[in-house]
């Protein structure tokens, strides 16, 4: 017994002391502006004891010594030491500085823009922000209070969201994760159902606008959006989320992260599950998000970083859009009525259904070679797989197979019953869908060395080689014994199909890009200047399973070689005011759709042109700490742009017109402010006035999809039409007011107007009076959206916990956000799909 009181002894001596030898240190980060940073890293200097600051830029930390530094970093602005001890524990305001150096190897890497240095019109959303605003919304919504951004749902389904940026559409933004591409590269498009995790483990978003900073051989017209993931930045620890909304809406998942180890390795894994109904009727949708890091810090001159990203997805899709009439008449649906699903035997179907994942693996190499030079390379690869579900036959869309009036769901049980009634006739309408996978390579690599102290250059390669597989596929005869297959091009008809039986189309895409890109800065003092240039050399080809034979199925390659240099300077006039301008030429290869003479073709199109682009910008500066502001005025013009659009011929059989010649002309202005009166609130502003206009008259050669003959040849009458499918003019107004130590508020007014219905410019012949006389098309009425959240932090059981409340378009305004012109470009002909009205969600976070 003796022994054991002694033992006893022993060990509270070893625990008091220690106890006693910790110490727990508070504080608040904050920038120069006093503007809290989120997510911002502190560690216990020489340990991996660290916590990052909470979404008011507070921490916490409980270090193991009673004295000792802190360090405290924050991706764009410099790391700063701070001292502490038992007597000096509550810290303060930390204040960190942007970082002007761009010596950090995650700026090289992923082309992140440095404010006062990087002269390009720049916003950078912090985690935070995404984590106290996205609600259940579209990941691209979070973007919508950024100047010259336009972000809808589209169609309302989960991952269908499109982004306009300067009245560019995805397919002329780059989209990066982590520096690296993800546009697809036959068609420019973003799907952003398949990054529907990254809200989870996004350390920061930048968007820039214009020509940007983004060091790729091919440069983007309307902008970039970069998103940094987690790192080894990400401390250890983790968190659970769960979350729940409007119409079903469920997500739970977790993230974890070892942080850096003494052996140099840090992991961070986040998964989670998100479902729901959808706020459009018939809109279900299930996904899985996943990420993965592995990053190991070799030594002080090598790390190395393993990527893994993807969501397994499946969503309904409201496909076909209505006139406003059709939508009013619906007394069950509304704008909220969707044509696109039924139920069959009592559970929901769809005629319009998505499922894909494509996710993306990427192995990064960060080599310090010496403290001039850096270089910095990613070796990456993507595996798609999924497709769309399409139908086959007219009775989907006939009003006499719904369960009741016009607005009420399609009933399936009826085709299908016909369909089995039908025997050996076979099925008339069926389920098909259109399949693609692809195989997509590619290689990174960015060197960049300190010729002086005044003089930067740096330069790399851009690679990539994609094979993408298309093809259409029966995938349900709903009851019938086969489908004739009666289809109008002669080389695919006259089949009686089999579920799993292909049709319509067959053919892979090849597409590889190289390039060359090279960068010199000068900085110096207030000054910084650059000039870069690029060169690539894009190749397409295409191979045809379907309308060709073994002999003549594949077609040549074509090569077009593109190019671009564009300049810019940036000048502090003092430590409050900048000023900036950038200018930029590029030549840019056509797309990979706009180079054959059709889908059902491997004829290369004779008249595919590099579209051209000239850019011009200025901006201004202002920053104090209790106000900011930004000033930009750009001008882009995009010289021959190629278009091309497939239609059903005047008789049934199946037309293209290729459109060259497209001019467009976009300028504008933009403003943006942050004005911190108090400590306790901040009102955030801006002004995106935009003036986009088709500059030129343009030509079409018409073809006959079958036979190839040239059917006609016409002048398209674009010249001063609106550039349309993005709201010209957008405002944005925003108050945040913390309440409490760890609870605030905060609302956020959107304004959209000059928003112009998609047009067809193939009908704009001088055929029809409206368009002789240059009418443009419809016009959108303008809508005033508003949006509330409250976030209040607290503790479970001593855990640092966050409640979040969001309610998006608080007033349940009824507004159009996306249209399609009509035949008389009035509001009776327009389709449109109406956007969401009030939607809602509650989330909880548990850090631990």
């Amino acid at each position: 017994m003796k022994n054991f009181k002694n033992l006893l002894f022993v060990a509270m001596f070893f625990i008091t002391a220690t106890v006693l030898g910790q110490t727990k240190i508070t504080g608040t980060i904050v920038d120069e502006t006093n503007q809290s940073l989120p997510g911002a890293s502190v560690l216990e200097k020489g340990t991996t004891n660290g916590v990052s600051a909470d979404f008011d830029g507070k921490f916490s930390l409980t270090a193991k010594s009673s004295s000792g530094t802190l360090v405290i970093s924050f991706i764009g602005y410099k790391s700063r030491e701070v001292s502490f001890s038992a007597a000096n524990s509550k810290l303060g305001s930390i204040k960190l500085e942007e970082d002007n150096s761009l010596d950090e190897i995650i700026v090289t890497a992923t082309s992140f823009a440095i404010d006062r240095k990087t002269p390009v019109a720049v916003s950078t959303i912090r985690a935070a922000d995404i984590e106290a605003k996205l609600s259940n919304q579209e990941f691209p919504e979070i973007l919508k209070s950024t100047p010259g951004v336009y972000a809808t749902k589209s169609g309302g389904g989960y991952g269908d969201g499109e982004i306009n940026l300067r009245g560019f559409r995805t397919q002329n933004i780059a989209v990066m994760i982590n520096g690296i591409p993800v546009n697809d590269m036959e068609n420019g498009a973003v799907y952003w159902s398949n990054w529907a995790g990254l809200s989870d483990v996004t350390s920061a978003m930048q968007v820039q606008r214009g020509l940007g900073a983004s060091k790729v051989a091919v440069p983007s017209i309307g902008g970039t959006i970069n998103i940094i993931s987690k790192s080894t930045d990400a401390l250890k620890g983790g968190s659970i989320v769960m979350s729940t909304g409007n119409d079903g809406y469920q997500k739970y998942g977790m993230t974890l992260s070892t942080g850096l180890m003494d052996n140099g390795f840090a992991v961070t894994a986040s998964a989670s599950k998100v479902s729901g109904e959808g706020y459009v009727d018939g809109l279900q949708f299930s996904g899985v998000n996943y990420f993965l890091n592995v990053s190991n810090q070799v030594n002080e001159n090598h790390k190395l970083s393993f990527n893994a990203i993807g969501t397994i997805q499946e969503h309904g899709q409201r496909f076909n859009r209505r006139t406003i009439a059709e939508y009013k008449a619906t007394e069950q649906g509304g704008k909220r009525f969707n044509p696109d699903w039924g139920y069959r035997n009592g559970k929901v179907e769809n005629s319009s259904f998505n499922f894909y994942h494509k996710p993306q693996i990427s192995l990064n190499h960060d080599w310090t070679i010496s403290d001039k030079t850096y270089l910095t390379t990613s070796v990456y690869a993507s595996f798609g797989s999924g497709g769309g579900r399409r139908t086959q036959g007219t009775k989907f869309s006939s009003d006499s197979y719904r369960l009741g009036d016009i607005d009420q769901p399609i009933n399936f049980d009826q085709i299908v019953a016909e369909n089995i009634a039908s025997g050996a006739n076979g099925a008339t309408d069926i389920f098909a869908a259109s399949k693609n996978s692809h195989e997509w390579y590619g290689v990174l690599s960015t060197l960049k060395t300190d010729l002086s102290e005044t003089l930067t250059l740096s330069g790399g390669i851009d690679a990539r080689s994609y094979v993408g597989s298309h093809w259409y596929e029966v995938t349900d005869l709903l009851g019938g014994q086969y489908f004739y297959n009666d289809d109008l091009k002669e080389k695919t008809g006259g089949q009686a199909l089999k579920v799993g039986d292909k049709f319509n189309k067959d053919y892979d895409g090849k597409v590889g890009r190289y390039g060359l890109f090279a960068q010199l800065e000068y900085s110096k003092d207030d000054l910084s200047v650059f000039f870069s240039t690029s060169v690539s050399n894009s190749v397409y080809s295409k191979v045809d399973r379907m309308s060709y034979g073994a002999e003549d199925r594949e077609s040549e390659s074509a090569s077009f070689i593109g190019y671009s240099t564009k300049g810019g300077a940036n000048y502090n006039l003092d430590e409050k005011q900048k000023v900036f301008a950038n200018i930029g030429y590029f030549s840019r290869a056509p797309i990979f759709d706009n180079v054959f003479d059709s889908d059902y073709s491997v004829e290369l199109y004779d008249g595919a042109l590099n579209e051209k682009v000239f850019s011009l910008e200025l901006g201004y500066g202002f920053k104090t700490q209790v106000f900011s502001a930004n000033v930009n005025l750009y001008n882009t013009s995009w010289i021959d742009r190629f278009m091309t659009f497939s239609l059903p011929g005047a008789d049934g059989e199946f037309i293209t017109s290729n459109v060259t010649g497209l001019d467009a002309l976009h300028q504008g202005i933009e403003v943006d402010f942050l004005f911190r009166p108090m400590d306790k609130l901040a009102i955030t502003g801006m002004a995106s006035l935009g003036n986009w206009r088709w500059k030129d008259d343009a030509s079409a050669n018409t073809f006959n999809d079958t036979t190839g003959e040239l059917i006609s040849s016409e002048t398209i009458y674009a010249k001063d039409l609106k550039v349309s499918d993005a709201a010209q003019t957008t405002f944005a107004f925003g108050l945040k007011y913390d309440l409490l130590g760890k609870t605030s508020i905060s609302l956020d007014y959107n304004y959209a107007g000059d928003n112009y219905a998609t047009m067809n410019v193939t009908g704009r012949t001088a055929d029809s009076p409206e368009e002789a006389d240059r009418t443009n098309t419809w016009k959108l009425p303008n809508y005033h959206l508003f949006d509330l959240g409250l976030r209040h932090g607290f503790e479970i059981a001593g855990l640092n916990s966050t409640l979040s409340a969001n309610m998006n378009n608080i007033f349940d305004v009824e507004y159009i956000s996306d249209a399609n012109n009509g035949s008389n470009s009035s509001y009776d002909t327009a389709q449109v799909y109406y956007g969401a009205g009030r939607t809602f969600s509650l989330g909880l976070k548990v850090k631990f």
